[in-house]
């Protein structure tokens, strides 16, 4: 075999040029498409298990049967989730239809499993500082930055020194996640560590130029189109890695950005000395970056704007992860210093005073409701309903529901009266004028 002209591609020994091989093709369709590295291997991992799976055998001979049995000993000798056994169709459909040019009938009929709805794992802010507290060095910097401003792990250690902001307070992410550009703000609190650590990346990249190296990757086709840009200090990674290595796209020696296991385990040691049960990883981080914006009555569709989300959808999860909707839901349990008193009160006495301090609560239960069905029976509908509850409110010395000060807008008794009436008056229950005939108090 012999390597003629870049044009002419692999020949063998009779001149004729050869077919290239699957695993070769499906990665010159991936660079076409400009998916990420980490895409690229996912997708190449799965074809080959696929291809093995089948004993050896080309995915031109397969059909739907041998893709559903794969499918399925994942999902059931395997017990992968449905993301994973999504990722591993994904792959399969994009090496028969982009790869192989295969248009089957089967491929539409292709059922995806139904991914669960997870809700995301969330920090505390004193779990944080906690957190932080013990994680030295760059690992910390790393951690505090993704916390501070939100970002994708491998959008944080893919930042260039030309992407931060000093005079503007925010960063640049380049490429992020779907190949879209966003800004974030750069906290305050980082201004001089990431100052100190620019000046180490300083001193890392003289050291590479003086040795011959220091040209980093760039994007695309602009080394070609500005052939001495990758020597800039501004195209340098913000977080270098301490040593020079082989880039495994073209296997040229270049200084690569801070592994990320490294922070990966830093976290996973700092989580156990602080005593912290959750399972954290740096994407953890960024839930509770979102998640304290909102506790702090930030609009979710800045969030979004920061998170970079295609959908707000996405966004709104973490409203979930709070626990509330628009004014926040507090369990009736706690509402109150007189029912905690009550409640430790009754969690200290014998299970037999309990259960007779209980049974007169329901006695008086039970005759407020028949008096309520009795006096509610001689009036039309709900007016006749809100206007028993106000007495029986006022009965106990409690504010009426209905006169509290609430605007007529978020009063449910105000959708069934007239609208014109008075701000003063927009509940029927709370106005001393009244067209039907007094009403009779309910016996004890």
């Amino acid at each position: 075999m012999e390597y003629a002209h870049e044009n002419k591609g692999v020949t063998d020994r009779a001149g004729e040029p050869r077919a290239p091989r699957l695993m070769d093709e499906v990665r010159r369709k991936i660079r076409v498409k400009h998916y990420s590295l980490r895409t690229e291997q996912a997708c190449m991992g799965w074809i080959r298990r696929f291809i093995l799976a089948n004993d050896k055998r080309h995915p031109r001979d397969l059909g739907a049967d041998d893709v559903e049995r794969f499918l399925s000993d994942l999902a059931i000798r395997g017990g992968v989730a449905a993301s994973t056994q999504n990722q591993a169709l994904s792959a399969l459909l994009f090496l028969y239809r982009e790869v192989l040019r295969v248009d089957l009938p089967w491929m539409k009929n292709v059922v995806r499993a139904k991914r669960p709805r997870r809700l995301p794992t969330v920090l505390s802010r004193e779990e944080v500082t906690r957190l932080l507290g013990v994680i030295e060095g760059r690992p910390w910097l790393i951690a505090s930055l993704i916390y501070g401003s939100g970002m994708r792990l491998m959008e944080c250690l893919r930042l260039r020194v030309k992407d931060v902001d000093f005079a503007r307070n925010e960063v640049c992410v380049r490429d992020g996640k779907g190949g879209k550009d966003r800004r974030t703000l750069l906290p305050r609190s980082l201004l001089g560590p990431l100052q100190r650590e620019i000046e180490r990346a300083r001193q890392l990249h003289a050291n590479d130029l003086s040795a011959g190296f220091g040209a980093a990757r760039l994007p695309h086709a602009l080394a070609r189109k500005y052939p001495q840009a990758g020597r800039e200090f501004g195209w340098q990674f913000l977080f270098p890695s301490a040593s020079r290595s082989l880039d495994p796209l073209d296997g040229s020696e270049r200084r690569h950005h801070f592994d990320d296991a490294i922070l990966s385990r830093a976290l996973g040691r700092a989580r156990i000395v602080v005593g912290i049960v959750k399972p954290i990883g740096a994407h953890t981080l960024r839930h509770s970056f979102a998640t304290h914006l909102l506790e702090d009555g930030y609009d979710i569709r800045t969030i979004q704007e920061l998170l970079g989300h295609k959908d707000v959808a996405t966004t709104q999860i973490y409203t979930h992860v709070l626990n509330r909707g628009g004014r926040g839901v507090v369990s009736p349990l706690d509402k109150g210093d007189d029912g905690k008193r009550r409640l430790a009160k009754v969690g200290s006495e014998p299970p037999d005073q309990t259960r007779a301090r209980q049974r007169p609560a329901r006695s008086r239960l039970a005759r407020g409701l028949r008096g309520l069905r009795r006096v509610g029976g001689q009036h039309d509908g709900i007016s006749g309903i809100l206007r028993t509850g106000c007495i029986l409110a006022e009965r106990d010395s409690l504010q009426p529901a209905c006169s509290r000060s609430f605007n007529r807008s978020i009063c449910p008794a105000s959708l069934y009266f007239d609208n014109s009436k008075p701000s003063g008056s927009a509940c029927p229950t709370s106005s001393n004028q009244s067209a039907s005939p007094p009403i009779r108090r309910p016996r004890p």
